[in-house]
């Protein structure tokens, strides 16, 4: 196989002779894995750092072993301050009149559990090497959905571009296919996260933003963790999905599951 191209070649050439360091965001998933060996065969070794925010225990087991286990580089893993239960109880102690569970609008799961503590790392990374530029690199797909179609390949992070730092986001899969991202994978000699068994995504165990079939498969794999998300909900008084709770999107699956056999 000849890997698909990268978007953007011209601006990754650029930093790469311009010595940037790239922070590859890594969360385990197929999109990650793709793309760190891709982006492997063209960045200098030196020049990469990988970097995993970790979300305790709503992440999936075994998930940082994964990583671990497919790359060439130290995994630097990251968290945050607090825990998704943590910021859920907090939101709904402090605005009862709102629903305290993230949601496609208000994903603070990802800005306060991911990308937070990220960019705090690449702050202290770039001040202890003496690196003044460097790239954010995250696994986003077009394919992915309406809203990550409307992304661009490079764009300035106004964030980290302070104090003497010049730092950019880079989406170098974004063209690719689900099918070219496993067989990216598979070329390697690689296997993606145990998961995808079942699951079209990988992220949280129960995400906002998963379907039935991977949140039933949560379930399975962590009867436990399920239990403590619905013990959430009749805690907050607010289901996880406007208006819909975690029980019943599950329950009708295996229903449907039971009618299949």
């Amino acid at each position: 196989m000849t890997f698909s191209p990268v978007q953007d070649r011209a601006f990754l050439d650029t930093m790469i002779d311009r010595g940037a360091v790239f922070y590859l965001s890594h969360s385990g998933g197929k999109d990650s894995q793709a793309m760190y060996a891709i982006l492997c065969r063209i960045i200098p070794h030196r020049q990469v750092c990988v970097v995993h925010a970790d979300l305790g225990k709503i992440e999936w087991t075994g998930v940082q072993d994964h990583i671990r286990a497919t790359i060439t580089h130290p995994l630097n893993v990251v968290r945050a301050g607090k825990t998704f239960f943590e910021m859920v109880r907090h939101r709904n102690r402090t605005r009862p009149d709102v629903p305290p569970w993230p949601s496609s609008a208000t994903r603070q799961c990802t800005s306060d559990l991911k990308r937070g503590p990220i960019q705090k790392f690449i702050r202290h990374d770039m001040k202890a090497r003496g690196a003044k530029l460097a790239v954010n690199v995250t696994g986003i797909r077009w394919a992915e959905g309406p809203a990550r179609a409307k992304r661009k390949p490079v764009t300035v992070n106004a964030t980290l571009s302070k104090a003497g730092r010049e730092v950019y986001d880079y989406m170098p899969i974004l063209a690719l296919s689900e099918a070219e991202v496993f067989q990216t994978i598979a070329t390697v000699g690689q296997k993606p996260f145990h998961a995808y068994s079942r699951n079209k995504r990988l992220s949280c165990v129960f995400c906002i933003m998963g379907c039935e079939n991977d949140l039933a498969h949560g379930a399975d794999q962590r009867p436990d963790l399920y239990r403590e998300y619905l013990d959430l909900e009749d805690e907050t008084g607010w289901t996880m999905f406007n208006g819909q709770s975690l029980r019943e999107r599950i329950e009708g699956v295996r229903s449907n599951q039971e009618q299949a056999a």
